[in-house]
C-alpha cells in the first residue's frame, strides 16, 4: 500500500444518535466491555431532542425521576417535570459521567450507509468521513425531524417562519402578531409562554387536544438532601411513579370506555378557566381521550382565555401575510410558528440505509414499518433500532423502553461473540411477520386505533406502527433474551469453513423470550 494512501476506520460498533437512545446504548456498550465503537451525531452537542427543542416552557411531561436512567438517577431534580434545560444538562452529565466523550463524532450526520455482504459489515459515509462498522445501533428517535405541512402559499409569507423544534431565539415576539399552528404538545407550553408578549396570539386549531392538569411543582431542598442520603429513596420514587402508570395500561390497551371519567377531569380542567361557551365547544374533543396523546398544562386554557388570543380553525392558505383558517377567519400575522410535530412514521434516516437486497429502509418500510421486537428489521443484517416500530408510550416513560432495547442490544452483541468469526444476524422475514401480527392483533382493541381519531400513532394507510400495546415489564420480558431461531446466522466464506461454526449456532439457548407479546 502507498504511503499516502489511509486504512478506512473500522469500529465493532456505530452508534447514531447522541439523545437518550443514543447515549444510553455507549453506556451499556462500555458496561458490556465494549470499547471499539463511535457515536455519530449530526449537531454539535449531545441532547437529541432534548437539544433541538428549546422554546420557551419546553419541559417533559413525564415525572423526572421516571425520566431519567435507572442506571444514572438523579437526586437534583429541580422539579418533579423537568424542564427542557435540567434534562440536556441530566444528558451532559451522564456523557462525562461514563466516560462517553472520546466516542463522540460531532458534526458527522449520516449521509448513506450501506451493507457490505461479502465483509459482513456496513460502509457508512458522514459528514466529516467514512468509516465501516461490524454492528450499527440507529438512536435518532422519532421526534428528530420537524415536520411542517405543505401549505398553499407559504412560501410567499413576508414575515417569519420556523418549527418550534428549530425555534429562533433572536426574533423578538413582543408586540407581534404571532400565528401558533398546531395543538400538540409543543404548542399547549409555547402558548401561554408567549401570550404575555405577543400583540396578538393566533391560535390555528385543526383538532382540539384532550388537556389533564399539570401536577408540577418545585422539589424541595429537603426532599434532594434525603435523595442524596438514602440513594434507595430515589429508587423508590421512581418505583412507585413507575407502578401507578403500570396500573393504567390496561385503560388504555384494553378497556378504553373505561376512561371516561378521565375525560371528566380534563373538562372541568377547560371549565375551570374557559367560561366562554362557544370557546369551550370549540375546545372539547369529540373523540376518546388517550387515542391522541393526552396533554398536561394548567397554563394553556387560561392563555387561551386572555384577549389578545383567538382561536380559529386549521390552517389551510396563506396569501401574503394574510392566514386563512379552514373556518374561513384570516388574520394578519408577523410571524409563523409550526408545532406540528415531526417525521415518525416516515423517519428520513430510514431512507439513507441499504440494506443486504439494495433496497433502502424506506423502501422496505413502504406499506408500514415492522421491526422484530421494535428492533431488527429483515434484510437488515447487525442493524439495531432503538425506539423501533411499535415501541412508543401512551402514558409512561420511554426511558423505560429504551433500556430494554439496551438489553436485547447487549445479549444480541453477546450472541455474535459466541457465534464467534466474522458473523451476522438478520431477522427472519416470518420472524418479523409473525412479532408485527401478534402486535397488531393486540393493537385492534387500544383507544389508540378504536378512539375515534387521527394521530401521528397512525400512518398513511392507517396502520399503528408507533406505539406499544402493553405494560413496559411485557416488553421488558419480550427483550430480555435474543432468540437466534429468529434469525438467520450469516457467515464470511472464510467462517463458513470452520465446521465448529453451525454446531455453535444451534449451541446457544435463547426461546425464553419467544411469546411474551401474545400475553
Amino acid at each position: 500500500m502507498a504511503e499516502h494512501e489511509q486504512v478506512q476506520e473500522h469500529v465493532r460498533v456505530a452508534v447514531i444518535g447522541s439523545g437518550f437512545g443514543g447515549l444510553g446504548a455507549a453506556v451499556r456498550l462500555r458496561r458490556e466491555g465494549i470499547t471499539d465503537f463511535v457515536v455519530l451525531e449530526r449537531a454539535s452537542s449531545v441532547g437529541g431532542t432534548w437539544r433541538d427543542n428549546s422554546y420557551p416552557g419546553c419541559a417533559c411531561d413525564v415525572p423526572s425521576h421516571l425520566y431519567s436512567f435507572s442506571f444514572a438517577p438523579n437526586p437534583e431534580w429541580p422539579r418533579t417535570f423537568s424542564g427542557q434545560e435540567h434534562i440536556r444538562a441530566y444528558l451532559e452529565h451522564v456523557t462525562d459521567t461514563f466516560g462517553l466523550r472520546p466516542h463522540l463524532r460531532f458534526d458527522s450526520e449520516v449521509k448513506r450507509m450501506a451493507w457490505d455482504g461479502e465483509q459482513l459489515r456496513w460502509e457508512i459515509e458522514t459528514a466529516s468521513g467514512s468509516l465501516t462498522a461490524d454492528v450499527v445501533v440507529s438512536a435518532t428517535g422519532p421526534l428528530s425531524d420537524p415536520k411542517v405541512p405543505d401549505i398553499p402559499g407559504l412560501d410567499s409569507f413576508p414575515g417569519k417562519v420556523f418549527h418550534s423544534a428549530r425555534w429562533d431565539h433572536d426574533y423578538d415576539l413582543t408586540g407581534k402578531r404571532v400565528a401558533m399552528i398546531g395543538t400538540g404538545a409543543s404548542a399547549i407550553q409555547i402558548v401561554p409562554s408567549i401570550q404575555p408578549k405577543a400583540g396578538r396570539l393566533t391560535l390555528f386549531q385543526r383538532t382540539p387536544a384532550w388537556v389533564m392538569p399539570r401536577m408540577d411543582r418545585p422539589i424541595s431542598g429537603a426532599e434532594r438532601a434525603l435523595h442524596r442520603a438514602l440513594p434507595v429513596t430515589t429508587k423508590l420514587r421512581r418505583g412507585l411513579l413507575w407502578g401507578i402508570r403500570e396500573l393504567q395500561v390496561q385503560a388504555f390497551t384494553k378497556h378504553p370506555n373505561e376512561l371516561g371519567f378521565v375525560e371528566q377531569i380534563a373538562k372541568r380542567n377547560m371549565g375551570a378557566a374557559i367560561k366562554d361557551p362557544a370557546l369551550r365547544a370549540k375546545l372539547t374533543p369529540d373523540y376518546r381521550i388517550g387515542c391522541k396523546r393526552i396533554l398536561l398544562s394548567s397554563t394553556y386554557y387560561p392563555a387561551l382565555a386572555k384577549p389578545n388570543v383567538d382561536v380559529v380553525g386549521g390552517l389551510s392558505e396563506v396569501r401574503g401575510s394574510t392566514l386563512v383558517a379552514a373556518d374561513g377567519t384570516e388574520a394578519e400575522v408577523d410571524a409563523i410558528i409550526f408545532g406540528t410535530g415531526f417525521h415518525v412514521t416516515d423517519m428520513p434516516i430510514a431512507e439513507r440505509v441499504v440494506g443486504a437486497d439494495g433496497r433502502t429502509l424506506a423502501e422496505t418500510w413502504k406499506d408500514g414499518m415492522e421491526a422484530l421486537r421494535g428492533a431488527s428489521a429483515a434484510g437488515f443484517p447487525n442493524f439495531m433500532t432503538v425506539i423501533g416500530p411499535n415501541t412508543g408510550l401512551g402514558n409512561s416513560s420511554m426511558i423505560l423502553m429504551i433500556e430494554s432495547q439496551l438489553n436485547y442490544l447487549a445479549d444480541y452483541l453477546r450472541q455474535i461473540n459466541v457465534l464467534g468469526g466474522r458473523t451476522a444476524l438478520d431477522a427472519r422475514p416470518a420472524a418479523v411477520r409473525n412479532w408485527n401480527h401478534r402486535v397488531q392483533e393486540r393493537m385492534k382493541r387500544t383507544v389508540w386505533n378504536t378512539g375515534g381519531c387521527t394521530s401521528w400513532y397512525l400512518d398513511a394507510s392507517g396502520r399503528n406502527t408507533t406505539v406499544w400495546p402493553g405494560t413496559t415489564a411485557e416488553f421488558r420480558r419480550a427483550t430480555r433474551r435474543v432468540d437466534l431461531a429468529e434469525y438467520e446466522v450469516l457467515r464470511t466464506a472464510v467462517a463458513e469453513a470452520a465446521p465448529s461454526a453451525a454446531a455453535d449456532a444451534d449451541a446457544v439457548p435463547g426461546a425464553d423470550a419467544t411469546a411474551e407479546v401474545g400475553a
